[in-house]
């Protein structure tokens, strides 16, 4: 396959996972993969932002990689840091033990073998989630056209990710609002039981439930489902417990 092919093809599989259920872990594992392949580098990585935006590695193309990622952000300098700090690409530079503008970060690279580094941020908009690093043993900088490419598997990536967490907060919020509805459904059935048993309307019927919940710090959709299913302690059938609470 010619190296515009591997590009498309490298395209088409990051898309696809817009439509697909897939682990966020395995396509950027994959993303950094691509990148050495395609763009000829030595060493891909990827950071994401977690709570409270800081980075954490995600995914790596090689061992050595993840060793120097990890000591990237436990010294807090690096390619990575800087893409997702500015939300701007950080162009190549050449890595030198001791000096430049990652002195630390750079002398650990040298010692893995690497010799020149760059970054582009995981942005979509004025939103940035994280970082895709790549080094190279050699010196060179890449071709503009490399970049694009880089760009374009960057964004493709960063779509997915963003996509992936609304379809999250999505499904997150659905199950609350079934949550909620089927409580709602235990705590009228269980109002009907206390009507009937301690016969009382409904008002009071539901004033009784939630009066015993509070007063034996209990969720009001086990009580009520504990009078459902008969468990219910018998003081809720008693006529001294009273409320005006409205259902």
């Amino acid at each position: 396959m010619t190296r515009e092919g591997d590009v498309v093809r490298s395209l088409v599989d990051i898309a696809d996972t817009l439509v697909a259920d897939y682990d966020v872990v395995d396509l950027l594992t994959g993303l950094a993969d691509r990148c050495v392949k395609v763009l000829d580098a030595s060493a891909a990585g990827v950071m994401l932002a977690a709570s409270g935006e800081d980075l954490r590695l995600v995914a790596s193309s090689s061992e050595a990689m993840r060793v120097l990622e990890l000591f990237e952000l436990q010294a807090e300098e690096g390619p990575c840091l800087d893409a997702f700090r500015t939300g701007e690409r950080v162009a190549h530079e050449h890595l030198e033990p001791g000096i430049g503008r990652w002195p630390h970060f750079a002398t650990v690279a040298v010692e893995a073998g690497f010799r020149s580094a760059f970054a582009l941020p995981l942005r979509l908009r004025d939103t940035t989630i994280g970082a895709l690093n790549l080094v190279n043993v050699g010196e060179s900088p890449m071709d503009e056209a490399d970049v694009v490419v880089m760009r374009a598997f960057a964004d493709l990536a960063t779509i997915c990710v963003l996509q992936q967490r609304a379809t999250t907060e999505t499904q997150r919020v659905n199950d609350q609002l079934s949550h909620a509805l089927n409580s709602r459904i235990v705590i009228e059935q269980a109002k009907g039981v206390v009507f009937e048993r301690a016969g009382v309307d409904m008002s009071e019927a539901f004033g009784r439930l939630r009066q015993y919940a509070r007063a034996h710090n209990l969720r009001l959709t086990d009580v009520a489902q504990a009078a459902i299913d008969g468990t219910l302690d018998p003081q809720v059938w008693t006529p001294t417990l009273r409320s005006s609470s409205n259902p």
